[in-house]
């Protein structure tokens, strides 16, 4: 668990990183500051009490993503490579399947230290920013909280459209709704629970995640209603809006750019081998 000081120094380290540079890092805020008080996730590396490095590991069911900085003025000097040898130990105690190591697409730093260790690449993944567009919403498409009901839905839409183990997929929403920072909703249509969402809340903006439906209600227009909603929704609240794709998922880019999302930073991920 990080303290209130260590976020802020987190936060200065990343506006330090970001000066200037025509990228933004992820470092899923929203996470780091509801870590366990006793799970091992956060590596900071500090010279003269100023914190100089930091490694942020985050779980998302079966794989793991690491994402991480160094000031630049630090830099070239093994900081970032002690810090990832710290924490491929907690990750192999973990028994962990997959890694993905993340550098922003336009960080040349990023990519320089990817290509003294062993990966490779794996994605690209689009940030998206929603642009104030006129939707047309309509009522045959039905967004309501989850329950506890619903669970197994939940559990079967990460199987079949994330590529979730189950097993995992069990484990990771239990570990999100105890964590309690989003809003769970489930998308119904014609009776039928056929999909999932979650939103989240940070400094005035609101992110979508986990958007997905069951592969055979795919390709009729239900998803599109359904993010139609909670655009309208959340725009009515004040809140910017947020999402994040995969560049290969052609069907997803379409419809969010259809809806009036723009990509504005790219982030690329590794495996690390």
């Amino acid at each position: 668990m990080l303290t209130t000081e260590q976020l802020m120094e987190i936060k200065e380290l990343q506006r330090i990183c970001e000066k200037d540079e025509p990228y933004q890092l992820k470092l899923n805020w929203d996470m780091l500051q509801s870590r366990k008080e006793n799970e091992l996730n956060d590596f900071l590396y500090y010279e003269k009490e100023k914190l100089v490095g930091f490694l942020g590991l985050y779980g998302f069911g079966n794989k793991v993503e690491v994402c991480g900085m160094v000031a630049p003025s630090y830099r070239r000097k093994g900081i970032f490579t002690k810090l990832l040898h710290q924490a491929e130990k907690v990750w192999m105690d973990r028994g962990t399947k997959q890694i993905l190591l993340n550098a922003p697409s336009h960080s040349e730093s990023g990519k320089a230290f990817l290509q003294t260790i062993s990966c490779s690449y794996s994605f690209t993944e689009y940030q998206m920013k929603w642009e104030e567009k006129e939707l047309l919403c309509n009522d045959d498409v039905v967004i309501r909280h989850s329950t506890p009901n619903d669970l197994d839905i939940e559990i079967q839409l990460d199987v079949q459209c994330f590529n979730f183990q189950e097993d995992d997929a069990r484990d990771y929403n239990a570990r999100i709704k105890k964590e309690n920072t989003e809003q769970f909703y489930m998308i119904e249509f014609e009776g039928n629970t056929v999909g999932k969402m979650r939103v989240g809340h940070l400094d005035g903006e609101a992110w979508i995640y986990g958007f997905a439906i069951l592969p055979e209600y795919q390709g009729r227009g239900i998803g599109r209603k359904a993010l139609t909603k909670v655009i309208q929704r959340e725009h009515k609240k004040g809140y910017s809006i947020f999402l994040e794709v995969e560049a290969k998922n052609a069907n997803a880019l379409g419809l969010y750019e259809s809806c009036g999302f723009k990509a504005y930073h790219a982030q690329d991920y590794y495996n690390k081998i």
